[in-house]
């Protein structure tokens, strides 16, 4: 049994879904499809998502969200009108959202709707079951999936049966419509896959798979015809957003194989991630960078003599609303990298001058505009002269390095540029190593 999700490109208009009822149609094992939102239809088309989202904008400012959501609506109309679906059902459904949304049922809520009604209208388009995430699939207050969901699903899903299914939300621990981070319709496809058991779960999108660069800045762009959990994981920790990279937990465990896939080029082999490569030397996997980080830097006179003065240091960033993502550690600095939209300037100053004060430091620093890039690949480290060849490259290109990070991780080199940088390092790196 296959297990296939359908992204917001793939579900845009009545002549993909389509596109998503022939392949489904070609293989009898696609029993479970996971579908999004709405997406783009074109560069300067707006998602349903973003449109459900002001929508409870307005609700909150305890306006109707009325004038957005005939947009909304107009779009949905279209495509069953495009797919011969009889509207009058989903016009009271309908109506039946915007109402919910108006007597604030929350921003969570309002983002739920676009894979709701996405699912409805596809199940009733195949001829599937429809299967309401809510409240089969339980999610924790950290993001994560509660591991009841798993025996909730199996409870339900019934051998030989068809299923559609609403990506990017479930449930919190009190019953409450909770969504996954932004593209979480991956997870819920990776949640039914580990729950059914599945052979194989195939991601369906608007490409042909993972690139091994960003195919916006390099012309001749490969797709990685294989690669692992880690190395998607890592890819995606640094940039690539293909496919979700919190999606990689629900089925590394049972080692389901995940086959990205393009919805317009069915034919076309894709990117499978896979457990493990074949052993040896392998290529390396990618190059991918992501913005947006500033880093602040910690010096102290013998600052790690005393045990639990890092922890100590930590906790009290995230007091503040500081969750570095990134770490180097010197023999008396620390230098942590965050996201830059994690906190103000005046927040910043305000814990610097906290921190200087509890801990006595000699100093610190923030400074901002910062991009880390990963070099991603399985024995990275078997890789001898990768370092010589990603130093030589960038000082050629006249590129400062702010940091090097080699042998933390088995599968990924990370490395420090300035953010207007950011574009010719990914291009130096990609020419100099692919």
């Amino acid at each position: 049994m296959i297990v296939c999700k359908f992204g917001g490109s793939s579900v845009a208009d009545a002549k993909q879904i389509e596109k998503v009822r022939a392949i489904v149609e070609a293989n009898p094992k696609r029993q479970i499809v996971v579908v999004s939102a709405p997406g783009k239809r074109s560069k300067d088309d707006e998602k349903v998502t973003d449109m459900l989202y002001a929508c409870n904008a307005l609700a909150q400012q305890g306006l109707s969200c009325k004038p957005v959501f005939k947009n909304i609506a107009d779009r949905y109309i279209a495509i069953l009108d495009g797919l011969g679906i009889e509207k009058k059902p989903f016009v009271a459904i309908l109506e039946e959202v915007r109402q919910m949304i108006d007597a604030g049922n929350g921003a969570e809520y309002a983002a739920s709707r676009g894979e709701y009604l996405s699912a409805r209208m596809i199940a009733s388009y195949l001829g599937w079951n429809f299967l309401d995430a809510d409240p089969y699939i339980v999610i924790n207050p950290d993001g994560t999936v509660h591991e009841q969901s798993y025996e909730n699903l199996r409870s339900v899903l019934k051998k030989d049966e068809k299923y559609i299914v609403p990506g990017f939300y479930g449930c919190d621990i009190e019953g409450k419509v909770k969504t996954f981070s932004r593209g979480g319709s991956d997870i819920t496809g990776a949640i039914l896959s580990s729950a059914s058991d599945a052979e194989s779960y195939e991601n369906w999108t608007d490409v042909s798979g993972v690139f091994s660069v960003d195919p916006r800045l390099v012309d001749n762009a490969k797709v990685i015809k294989t690669m692992t959990y880690r190395e998607l994981r890592e890819l995606a920790g640094v940039g690539a957003s293909v496919f979700h990279e919190e999606a990689i937990a629900p089925v590394i465990a049972a080692k389901i194989p995940i086959n990205v896939k393009n919805t317009n080029a069915p034919d076309d082999p894709g990117t499978m991630i896979v457990n493990e490569r074949e052993s040896g030397k392998v290529p390396l996997a990618g190059v991918s960078a992501r913005k947006g980080y500033s880093r602040i830097t910690l010096r102290k006179l013998m600052l790690f003599k005393q045990s639990g003065t890092k922890h100590a240091l930590l906790t009290m960033l995230h007091v503040f609303g500081i969750r570095p993502t990134f770490s180097l550690f010197g023999v008396d600095s620390i230098v942590w990298f965050f996201e830059t939209s994690q906190a103000s300037e005046s927040v910043l100053k305000a814990m610097c001058t906290r921190l200087k004060s509890e801990f006595s430091l000699d100093s610190i620093e923030v400074d901002h505009d910062h991009t880390v890039v990963g070099v991603v690949g399985e024995g990275v480290m078997e890789h001898r002269d990768l370092i010589s060849r990603v130093v030589g490259a960038l000082d050629k290109a006249s590129i400062k390095l702010n940091f090097l990070n080699f042998g933390s991780s088995q599968t990924s080199l990370l490395l420090g540029v300035d953010a207007d940088k950011t574009q010719n390092a990914v291009i130096t790196l990609y020419n100099a190593l692919f």
